[in-house]
């Protein structure tokens, strides 16, 4: 278990969304202050705060990769592509990893059966930043 998903673990133990504990944990990766990205993400968890959304540990992670990747430059905007390539692998392992990506399916709302924790989703969605920000 690496070091990221030992932070992002006691942080949501600690009280922090799914989203807050990913990017916060993650945050040694991009040059942005821990408290910006608990703020940016505060409305990501609980998939997006109704559940319907994607899963606060994924879009987390998808800050994370948009901070490190982008060329953040406003008149040329070049990066986008690339971003959203990685965007998109990221998504498909953690499908592949979690079992769906939206919350509401993840926690079993409607079927009674939860495919994934949210601490198995906050993992994952460290796993899955780790594997394509390297």
């Amino acid at each position: 278990m690496s070091e990221r998903i030992k932070i992002a673990d006691e942080l949501h133990r600690k009280g922090y969304s799914c989203a807050q504990a990913v990017a916060v944990a993650c945050a040694d990766l991009v040059d942005v202050p821990k408290e910006f990205l608990f703020k940016a993400t505060e409305g990501f968890g609980a998939g997006m705060g109704t559940m319907d959304g994607v899963c606060g540990a994924l879009s987390g992670g998808l800050l994370i990769a948009g901070l490190k990747n982008s060329s953040g430059n406003l008149d040329n905007p070049k990066s986008k592509g690339a971003t959203m390539k990685i965007s998109k692998a990221m998504l498909t392992s953690f499908r592949t990893k979690s079992g769906a990506i939206i919350c509401r399916e993840l926690k079993g709302i409607d079927t009674g059966k939860m495919i994934c924790s949210c601490p198995n989703c906050i993992k994952h969605g460290v796993e899955v930043v780790e594997e394509n920000l390297r």
